[in-house]
């Protein structure tokens, strides 16, 4: 199906709304928030894919790759910024990062972009991991912005490029008040180099200087983890082993000085997901106002024979004792619909069994599809009582076509995660990659956000499935397979 669309300015002149339809069933008027603007030869244009998002009071910033390399990374990191709760949006592109930035920066590509917000300082934080001109992880480097998300500063240097090959970053800062270690931010990341051995580093002023790279301890080896921080100031953070067959968490009890043991939650039961597009079973993390944390993956086991995937979530207060995995009910267990790529919200004013929870996901209505009959959506389902039940899926953008998207050396891409946040109105903002029919060999594919929010509501109904996959908790453990997702 052609996608129709009409534009008309809204706000500032870089800020478009939507007003049709994607979709013949979406029925849900979406913002376009951000556009590819570089024209390199070398990379895929247009192309905007892997937004993060993080809300603070009315604000909302994005942050996402852009101009796709088919071997890893992007031309730079491109910015979206809402000040009155995603109404409207202006955008950008982060200063000094690489070559192709303005002002030019000194790295080859950039990938893998996470949002965070010091509100004991106003700053706000982009952590990005840069790439050198072989595709290595060249370090981990933030940027800061300090009037609201709309204009940023060149790089900070986090961790400097030399003797490892850095993967997967992700920041979080303590937004907590009540906190005794109230501003600091932390970064996680993998070294690639040292079969995905993960590093936290610690920062206590707003971004500017951070500290030494420290290990868990066990100095154990992982992938994509999220951290969160509890209002007790605890560091929790959720994260897959190396090989992505089992999801665990580590945390810290003193603002990031070290780093306890890994607890293993459950092992994975991940459906290959058809059409040879990028997917996996990372995890997406968030916490709600107690301090309990949320953790969602797409998993196979509730499926006979593995055929597809739900998304399935289990949460803790502490970090340690997690509940039982349970499967987020978007469609029947026989429906043959595959779920992938979630990217979970939860509204920090909730908590308990009234914490409101959204999830946005990509889906393939067919799971048994090709290349190129594959049809892939963006769907939606949320929850008013802390998970107990949920709303059935509920198409946000598509049909799309994955010739569609741009070609990774791990299949087509929309991006390894995908993000959503709660405004101070209690509406969920999703952000996500929405690509158009190519123009030739040039693509259209940006980031997108449904223009009204979506509200949670509360159902009557949950199921209780039986499992077909591995339900019981393997070890963690370490890995002697080294992954990466750039």
């Amino acid at each position: 199906m052609r996608l129709g669309y009409r534009w008309f300015a809204v706000g500032a002149a870089s800020a478009l709304t939507l007003l049709s339809t994607i979709g013949a069933s979406a029925n849900v008027p979406l913002t376009k928030i951000s556009s590819d603007p570089y024209t390199n030869s070398t990379s895929q244009h247009a192309t905007q894919v892997e937004p993060d998002t993080f809300s603070f009071g009315n604000t909302i910033v994005a942050a996402f790759q852009e101009g796709r390399f088919t071997d890893g990374g992007s031309s730079n990191i491109g910015w979206a910024t809402s000040a009155d709760g995603g109404t409207t949006w202006t955008h950008g592109d982060l200063p000094g990062t690489t070559v192709y930035a303005t002002p030019a920066g000194s790295f080859a590509r950039d990938t893998d972009p996470a949002v965070a917000y010091d509100p004991k300082r106003g700053v706000w934080l982009i952590a990005q991991l840069p790439l050198d001109a072989s595709v290595n992880g060249a370090g981990v480097i933030v940027s800061r912005s300090t009037n609201g998300g709309t204009v940023w500063g060149n790089p900070i240097t986090v961790v400097p490029p030399g003797g490892i090959n850095s993967d997967k970053s992700w920041i979080v800062c303590d937004t907590w008040a009540s906190s005794p270690f109230y501003g600091n931010c932390y970064i996680q990341w993998d070294d690639h180099g040292a079969g995905n051995l993960i590093y936290m580093n610690t920062s206590t002023d707003g971004g500017l200087t951070w500290g030494p790279k420290t290990t868990t301890a066990q100095g154990i080896a992982g992938i994509g983890g999220q951290p969160v921080v509890q209002p007790s100031g605890t560091v929790v953070v959720p994260l897959d082993n190396a090989n992505e067959t089992a999801v665990g968490a580590f945390s810290s009890t003193n603002g990031g000085a070290s780093w306890g043991n890994v607890t293993t939650i459950t092992s994975i039961s991940h459906h290959t997901d058809a059409g040879n597009i990028r997917s996996g079973a990372l995890p997406t993390a968030e916490i709600d106002g107690a301090g309990k944390v949320f953790v969602a993956w797409s998993d196979s086991r509730f499926i006979r024979a593995g055929k597809a995937n739900d998304i399935v979530f289990t949460s803790s207060s502490n970090g340690t004792t997690w509940s039982a995995v349970t499967r987020i009910p978007l469609d029947a267990t026989n429906s043959g619909v595959d779920h992938f790529i979630p990217g979970l919200a939860v509204n920090k004013a909730t908590s308990g069994g009234s914490a409101h929870l959204a999830l946005y996901y990509y889906y393939y209505p067919v799971s048994n599809c090709t290349s190129t009959t594959c049809q892939l959506n963006v769907g939606f389902s949320s929850s008013a009582n802390g998970g107990a039940s949920w709303t059935a899926g509920n198409m946000q953008a598509g049909p799309m076509t994955l010739s569609w998207l741009p070609s990774t050396t791990q299949g087509v891409m929309v991006g390894d995660y995908i993000s959503a946040s709660y405004n101070s109105g209690g509406t969920s903002h999703g952000v996500f990659a929405v690509a158009n029919p190519n123009n030739g060999s040039v693509f259209d594919e940006a980031m997108y956000t449904n223009t009204a929010g979506q509200a949670s509501a509360t159902v009557l109904a949950a199921d209780s499935p039986k499992v077909y996959g591995s339900a019981n908790a393997a070890s963690f453990g370490a890995s002697n397979q080294s992954h990466t997702w750039r």
